[in-house]
């Protein structure tokens, strides 16, 4: 018995889909890149210094606005509470850095009080954050 042969489909790559995976993994991965840069802090004019440095370890935020206001990593605190708080948080992270963002109208009396609530806490590295300057 005679079986016809069936003709061989040419071979053809359609590359229109994995264009647009790719296209989805690139939108994916600049999305994403933008949220590694986020800010625990609130929005403040910060003073700027030269001698700034970035600190690369888990940082606690402490924000003092320009009315006096206190705020743990953009959660509203009292400064009677602020100790035990970052003490709290301290606990979970090991190795940290708390940054004080004190806005640049704040009075230095106030910086100050934030300062020796947080210099009580055994292990605390402080740190002040400031911005380069133009």
């Amino acid at each position: 018995m005679y079986v016809p042969e069936e003709p061989d489909d040419e071979f053809e790559l359609n590359i229109v889909p994995m264009i647009d995976v790719i296209f989805a993994i690139l939108t994916f991965f600049i999305i994403s890149s933008l949220f590694l840069t986020r800010s625990e802090s609130l929005p403040v004019n910060l003073p700027s210094a030269a001698s700034a440095e970035v600190q690369q370890r888990t940082r606690i935020t402490v924000t003092v606005d320009p009315s006096g206001a206190i705020a743990l990593n953009r959660t509203a605190i009292s400064l009677e509470a602020l100790q035990a708080e970052v003490r709290a948080l301290m606990a979970e992270t090991q190795e940290s850095v708390i940054v004080i963002n004190a806005d640049e109208a704040v009075s230095h009396g106030e910086v100050i009080a934030v300062l020796d609530e947080l210099r009580e806490i055994e292990g605390a590295t402080l740190g002040i954050a400031t911005r380069q300057p133009d």
